[in-house]
């Protein structure tokens, strides 16, 4: 199967798997209007990387896209309540996400905080109820990956890091080293976390395990600075977000320039394909998800 094929099928199991989360969220006595704003920002639309990352790490140790379903859309629940708070006109101020409206403008802004609260906790909660192979050791093993990689220590602390260059202004004069980790934690810990997850419900050895953290590490920076770079080359239509945005921020194109942020990415993505080699031609749907990653468009 292609790789375009691949993408396609996992986003319909991982949309229709989060179609089933959100209906059994509103038959628990969830509220019509933050239920609809979670949908609005969950379902129709994205690449659904993060996921297809989840079941395409655990294919490798035979575990079923299906059993792995609840696991991937987990990880997009947090994915999404990332994006929603992110958009909110006190940290990026955006008008559009996927070519619509950003839950803010689409309701308000207290309906899109109370949105992305909701999709963050549903996460913990789909991976505490999900039946994982391994049972409550890998339930457990799930939420502890979930809950560093999303924290202080992970996203929520990138995040930090993006809005005091953006806001602050600080560091005055971000260097290539202060970017990357910025960038190693707003979007490489996700990512990350999403290729542990796979290695967590094959029950992975330690090396493989590492092998695959080093993969989502290294394609999570990458993936951040090819977003970077395309705010600065790319086309508004095609990424259905606003471009040219980011010129206030740390990037490795500001810090530097955009020649070495394309060195730098290409060398990320031989980083990543190299620590893929433990698992052979059974891993080349994933050597190939780091190429989608640098030529993509939006």
């Amino acid at each position: 199967m292609a790789l375009s094929q691949r993408l396609e099928f996992v986003a319909w199991i991982v949309e229709r798997r989060l179609a089933a989360i959100l209906d059994g969220t509103a038959r628990a006595g969830a509220p019509e209007r933050i239920v609809a704003a979670m949908r609005h920002a969950a379902m129709g639309g994205g690449k659904r990387l993060r996921p297809f990352l989840v079941i395409e790490t655990a294919g490798l140790f035979d575990v079923a896209a299906e059993t792995a379903a609840d696991a991937a859309a987990a990880l997009e629940c947090v994915h999404c309540y990332s994006l929603v708070h992110d958009d909110l006109p006190a940290m990026d101020n955006d008008d559009l996400r996927r070519g619509r409206p950003t839950v803010h403008k689409a309701f308000d802004e207290w309906t899109a905080i109370l949105a992305g609260d909701a999709l963050l906790t549903l996460a913990f909660d789909v991976l505490a109820g999900c039946a994982a192979p391994g049972g409550p050791a890998t339930n457990t093993a799930l939420i502890a990956s979930l809950a560093r990689a999303a924290g202080p220590a992970g996203m929520v602390g990138g995040q930090c890091l993006d809005l005091e260059a953006d806001k602050l202004g600080l560091p005055s004069e971000p260097d290539a080293a202060h970017v990357e980790r910025l960038q190693a934690l707003k979007t490489g810990a996700i990512i990350r976390a999403a290729c542990e997850f796979g290695a967590i419900l094959g029950r992975a050895g330690q090396s493989e395990r590492r092998a695959l953290e080093t993969y989502g590490q290294r394609l999570g920076v990458a993936f951040q600075i090819a977003d970077d770079l395309l705010d600065v080359e790319g086309d508004a239509a095609a990424m259905g977000k606003a471009a040219r945005k980011d010129a206030a921020k740390a990037t490795l194109h500001g810090a530097a320039d955009v020649e070495t942020a394309k060195r730098r990415l290409a060398a990320l993505a031989a980083e990543a394909v190299a620590a893929l080699a433990p698992f052979g031609t059974r891993a080349d749907t994933l050597r190939e998800t780091v190429a989608f990653t640098l030529q993509r468009e939006r």
